[in-house]
């Protein structure tokens, strides 16, 4: 009778490939001090049984826990959860960092925790004692966080920050947000629009005052002015609203914006429409994030596809390998693209 995966053990493989256990588990766990044909016959047997070591037993082995964790924002995460709005972050998450674990052997496991709270030293250390992780993805508004980042720094624990280009311990990622929104800016001014505003975001993310630099970089750089044409939100729906009427209001020549996330656009969609005028027609919208719902707008919306899949792949790649090249301090930027769909056109010409 075949036998099955699952009943494949690390005494078979040593079997099949003539070799003690020791041997095997430490061809497993790339351990030194096993000569290079003996290691490709291990490996061998390994694809030839099909053998999947137990990450209880690869713990055991050595030092490593096989384990990354992501830390994610408690609230937003939930209430997106809750509201089920068609976020995708921590889906898209989930995708770069699961695929790339795998690669190396490991398991990523996210755990939720509130940035504002008192009590987050005592909940990190609490998850740092329960899982032991050999590495650990902190995404905004997290990466900034000072007790955070320096409880980490002071266990030792190797850790990439999402979101951030602070100096300081760990590995920082930005997901080209000035750029992107440079180029988006750009793309309104080919198409005629001088009259160009932006809903930001919240200040407690840095990504959110990058790409206001980027807008307002492009505006100059191509002579307009960007004086009186940003208002902010909090990423909402609800605040989003808010500031595109407090921009149409100021602004009556107003011919394009840009939001700050996808749930922002939606609502300036809205608000547009509710003040007669058609998009894109007689205004052009870009947001940020892509997420799935926005194709499914009327307009469907031109969106900054946010590279987060690949960001926290790179993140994880570098955890788990602590590549010799890396320099301290440099900052691991992955470009966003532009995603052109109905919801901008020409500048309206003026009456």
């Amino acid at each position: 009778m075949a036998r099955t995966r699952k009943s494949v053990t690390i005494r078979d493989v040593a079997e099949d490939a003539g070799v003690s256990l020791q041997t095997v588990s430490r061809v497993v766990n790339d351990g030194p001090n096993v000569r290079p044909h003996m290691r490709d016959k291990v490996r061998a047997s390994i694809e030839r049984l099909g053998y999947v070591p137990s990450l209880a037993a690869q713990r055991m082995s050595g030092s490593k826990s096989y384990i990354i964790l992501a830390l994610n924002d408690r609230e937003r995460t939930l209430a997106d959860w809750r509201e089920r709005q068609g976020t995708d972050w921590v889906d898209q998450m989930l995708l770069g960092g699961i695929l790339k674990c795998s690669e190396h052997g490991y398991r990523m496991i996210v755990e939720l925790v509130d940035t504002r709270s008192e009590h987050v030293e005592r909940e990190l250390d609490a998850a740092i004692a329960a899982l032991q992780p050999d590495g650990v993805v902190l995404t905004p508004p997290h990466s900034e966080n000072a007790l955070i980042t320096s409880l980490l720094a002071r266990r030792g624990i190797p850790f990439a920050r999402i979101g951030s280009k602070e100096e300081g311990p760990g590995v920082p990622l930005t997901m080209g947000d000035e750029g992107a929104a440079y180029d988006a800016t750009k793309r309104l001014i080919e198409l005629g629009h001088t009259q160009i505003g932006i809903i930001a975001g919240p200040r407690e993310y840095s990504l959110s005052e990058w790409r206001v630099e980027g807008w307002r970089r492009a505006m100059a750089d191509h002579g307009l002015n960007s004086e009186g044409l940003k208002e902010r939100g909090d990423f909402s729906y609800e605040s989003g609203t808010t500031a595109t009427r407090a921009l149409l209001d100021r602004n009556p020549r107003l011919t394009a914006l840009i939001g700050s996330s996808d749930q922002m656009t939606l609502a300036a969609l809205e608000v547009t429409r509710d003040r007669g005028l058609h998009v894109p027609r007689d205004f052009s919208l870009i947001s940020f994030d892509n997420t799935p719902i926005v194709r499914f707008s009327q307009p469907p919306l031109t969106a900054i596809d946010q590279p987060i899949a690949e960001t926290v792949s790179k993140a994880v790649e570098h955890l788990i390998t602590q590549r010799k090249d890396a320099v301290p301090g440099d900052v691991i930027d992955v470009p966003a693209r532009l995603e052109e769909r109905a919801s901008i056109g020409p500048a309206p010409r003026a009456a």
